[in-house]
């Protein structure tokens, strides 16, 4: 029997490139502005709270109130957050329309993301269809690296964790995964996903 049935792909980073940069950059006069607001006040902690279900508005309402200084920039966040939005990675895109073509694994996506923010990649990229299925954070009220949604993805879909590999850019959100015992891959490029891939046979 095959060692693997199950593919499951993290979205941002590894499917599609987002990064709060590519808006940002547009707005202030050096980098090392934006990297300081960007690590002090529109920080990844911040964001995630948006990814685990807290609307746009409180969450802007919140910050906005709490750095009332940053407003402006606060604000352009959400407003120009289809900015952030640089578009497919197509290497690794290519990797996953292999795998439904060979139709071999159950394809899942499993992804920290804004439940308000989610349809408008779903309607920009066509390949967020090919999945099987797909837990998103802000749907769910949780988000990763928290164990529940790893659960969630594996009763929703009845995923075998032992027959399962899961890929993620953020190393973090591995481990969750791993003590449920699936196989996992930190992904760092398109090219080293392929080469571990043709390692396990994958491809």
């Amino acid at each position: 029997m095959a060692r693997f049935d199950t593919i499951v792909f993290d979205l941002g980073g590894v499917l599609v490139d987002w990064n709060p940069e590519y808006m940002y950059s547009t707005i202030f006069k050096n980098e090392e502005e934006m990297r300081w607001f960007l690590q002090n006040i529109t920080t990844g902690e911040w964001n995630e709270e948006q990814d685990a279900g807290r609307t746009l508005a409180e969450g802007t309402e919140w910050l906005v109130k709490k750095h009332p200084a940053h407003e402006t920039n606060i604000r352009a966040f959400y407003d120009r957050w289809l900015e952030m939005l640089k578009g497919p990675l197509p290497e690794t895109v290519e990797i996953l329309r292999e795998l439904k073509a060979a139709k071999k694994y159950h394809l899942y996506a499993l992804t920290n993301w804004s439940a308000e923010t989610f349809p408008v990649a779903l309607e920009k990229y066509h390949f967020l269809h090919w999945f099987d299925g797909r837990v998103v954070s802000g749907e769910e009220k949780t988000r990763k690296p928290f164990k529940e949604i790893y659960q969630t993805l594996i009763d929703r879909f009845h995923i075998d964790p032992a027959k399962a590999i899961y890929l993620d850019d953020n190393i973090r959100n591995l481990a969750p995964a791993k003590e449920l015992g699936m196989f996992t891959i930190h992904f760092q490029s398109p090219a080293q996903l392929r080469k571990d891939f043709e390692e396990l046979g994958i491809l």
